[in-house]
């Protein structure tokens, strides 16, 4: 399985959106350099209340750029970055990759799928409605989160769009995501 980068993100500021950027170098260990959220420990405002010393498994944000065409068609306007992720793809089924998936990025960079982001009421401040159309249940009453997926850098490099993506699955038995 493969797929493309369409834009990458980046913000040092707390904020919901992010600007796009030429590149966006990954550290490993860290996340995106420059990135408000990079750091060993959390540093998601809500986890950092709760336990600061938790380790960040939220190093990375990647939405999968077809979702924006899904709220498109419910009259949302959602563009790269305006989620708040750091990389946008195109072409891999991000929701159905299992946690410790790992993402070879350009030339160098590998992301380890950790998990779902967890979407906030932050959503609907961005535009009102979105958040039922990113966050539903499935038929069988489940949470079906549609928001992107969370990873950990295990090697750094640079990630512009146009990078190719490579999906390398772990051994099984695989682990479904859960929100991280």
């Amino acid at each position: 399985m493969s797929g493309t980068v369409t834009a990458v993100s980046s913000n040092s500021e707390y904020s919901f959106t992010k600007p796009n950027r030429a590149g966006i170098t990954l550290l490993a260990g860290l996340g995106v350099a420059g990135d408000v959220h990079a750091g060993v420990t959390v540093k998601h405002r809500s986890r950092v209340a709760q336990d600061p010393t938790q380790p960040n498994l939220r190093q990375v944000h990647l939405i999968h750029e077809e979702l924006f065409t899904e709220v498109g068609e419910a009259g949302f306007e959602v563009a790269p970055g305006d989620l708040g992720e750091n990389i946008t793809t195109s072409g891999i089924d991000l929701l159905g990759l299992p946690v410790g998936t790992l993402l070879r990025i350009g030339d160098e960079a590998i992301v380890e799928v950790t998990g779902l982001r967890n979407p906030c009421l932050q959503i609907d401040n961005f535009q009102d409605g979105l958040l039922k159309k990113v966050v539903g249940r499935d038929e069988a009453g489940n949470i079906v989160r549609k928001a992107g997926i969370m990873g950990i850098v295990q090697a750094g490099g640079v990630v512009r769009p146009g990078d190719p993506i490579t999906v390398e699955l772990p051994d099984e038995p695989h682990r479904p995501l859960d929100r991280v």
